[in-house]
């Protein structure tokens, strides 16, 4: 299991797929766990989480650990199958518990209720192909293995 959780080509695909999510993710999760870029912080968060969208405390947790540690171990990484799952579970949820009834789009013009479930899709493919590629070049995965 390990092996396979580790294991990776030598590709630049899979860098660059683990670069893209990784970058991506990481200011939603600083938003989340430290408040950075106009974020609410973990507490503000989790309250929010709970409170407002009725998700089990482990659950909201889970959310802000994945997207910000899981983001920090995509750019260097580490362990880029198993967080890559871990990011389609959470977008999975994304679409189920917020933005399928938005419809597919984004609100780039602000006319809709909120933001549609097109750039989870993204997120969901992009996922799907590192778990099939692993990490890529200059990841920590290959220096586990090597």
């Amino acid at each position: 299991m390990l092996q396979f959780l580790f294991s990776s080509d030598n590709s630049i695909a899979g860098l660059i797929l683990r670069l893209t999510v990784g970058v991506i993710m990481l200011p939603h999760g600083a938003q989340k766990m430290l408040g950075w870029f106009g974020g609410y912080g973990f507490k503000s968060t989790i309250t929010f989480f709970t409170g407002t969208m009725h998700l089990p405390w482990l659950i909201s947790c889970g959310i802000i650990l994945i997207e910000f540690v899981g983001s920090v171990c995509l750019i260097i990484g580490f362990g880029s199958k198993a967080w890559a799952g871990l990011f389609i579970i959470v977008m999975l949820g994304a679409i189920a518990t917020t933005n399928y009834s938005n419809g597919f789009f984004m609100n780039w013009f602000g006319n809709q209720k909120g933001e549609g479930f097109e750039y989870h899709l993204l997120v969901i493919g992009l996922c799907t192909a590192m778990i099939f590629t692993g990490s890529g070049r200059f990841s920590v995965d290959q220096l586990i293995l090597a």
